[in-house]
């Protein structure tokens, strides 16, 4: 789902086609500046739509998915950029060096999921949890941390719900990376498959060359050429 991509083709056809059409209407068809300007933006505009419905249309057919459920994982993305955005917003607020580790550790992985849903979609049913819930505790429990960080005092009951937040931190840290694996979960064993073929493969090339190689040691010796010296050489008289 390479949505720059799309972005660039759309453009791409109908820069030309608008402005070309702008200059029919203003120079060829002697339209007013206003009304040739109003129609190559109603142009423009009504090629953008067309064609991004059919790039929806051959992305969603490739993928075996309906419009509803590629619209829904594409919004879930929108929304999972916008919470990233705010989780980033704690950096500047966070002072304690371990606290700070788990929240760049978190982001870095939640990129990598984000990552992952908007090159193969179909992914994003295997971290769902990630989309409705993990990622929002990662915003609220480091948006608590940064809160109760900067109190100017802090007595017993605050320095207990701290530690708290960032054992708690830590834990999320766990299950958010359970879920880049379940996100890669079908890519590895695509590899351990294919890994094994080709274990398979040798293995069958070895035991094709090992009989190969018997085969020439059990055939029996040529005769020796005609015209050849041999050790029964007939005595003369």
């Amino acid at each position: 789902m390479n949505t720059f991509q799309q972005f660039l083709t759309r453009h791409a056809i109908m820069l030309p086609v608008s402005f070309g059409s702008w200059l029919y209407f203003l120079l060829g068809a002697g339209m007013g500046f206003v009304p040739a300007t109003g129609l190559l933006i109603a142009i423009y505009l009504a090629g953008d739509f067309g064609i991004r419905q059919v790039q929806v249309g051959s992305t969603v057919k490739r993928l075996g998915m309906t419009r509803s459920e590629y619209k829904h994982i594409v919004h879930q993305l929108g929304q999972a950029k916008t919470k990233l955005r705010q989780l980033n917003t704690h950096y500047g607020s966070i002072r304690s060096v371990q606290a700070f580790r788990q929240l760049n550790d978190l982001n870095k992985l939640s990129k990598r999921i984000i990552g992952i849903v908007q090159q193969n979609p179909k992914k994003f049913y295997n971290v769902e949890k990630f989309f409705y819930a993990h990622l929002d505790s990662a915003v609220e429990l480091s948006s608590k941390y940064a809160l109760l960080a900067n109190q100017p005092t802090k007595d017993e009951e605050m320095k207990t719900a701290l530690e708290d937040t960032r054992e708690t931190l830590m834990d999320l840290n766990v299950e958010i990376r359970k879920d880049v694996k379940r996100a890669l979960a079908t890519d590895l064993e695509s590899l351990r498959f294919e890994l094994d073929y080709a274990e398979v493969l040798t293995g069958k090339e070895k035991k094709q060359l090992e009989m190969q190689e018997r085969k020439q040691l059990e055939q029996p010796g040529q005769a020796p050429v005609k015209g050849e010296d041999t050790d029964d050489r007939k005595q003369t008289p």
